[in-house]
């Protein structure tokens, strides 16, 4: 299985409003991918931070959850957001 866990990192209240707008619609696209084990975004208690963790059947569904996520309202949307991620193989 593949684990991705971190953290997205807004710099502006403008940014962290993006994600909550856009965020619904990609847990249930997420949760819904072949593969798609696990998918949770939560706010922080700083507005400007939110924690992220999927895990994905294998590293497969991983890239494919990768290039849909690109081209999605999300991606677009979101695109710009810092991302600090740690990305590991589990079983």
């Amino acid at each position: 299985m593949i684990k991705l866990s971190g953290q997205l990192i807004c710099k502006t209240l403008e940014e962290s409003e993006s994600v909550r707008r856009f965020l619904p619609e990609h847990i249930l696209l997420t949760i819904n991918e072949p593969g798609c084990v696990a998918f949770e975004v939560k706010e922080t208690a700083d507005p400007l931070v939110w924690t992220v963790e999927e895990l994905f059947a294998d590293q497969k569904s991983f890239e494919a959850h990768q290039e849909r996520t690109k081209k999605s309202s999300w991606g677009v949307e979101t695109g710009s957001i810092q991302r600090q991620y740690e990305i590991q193989e589990v079983s």
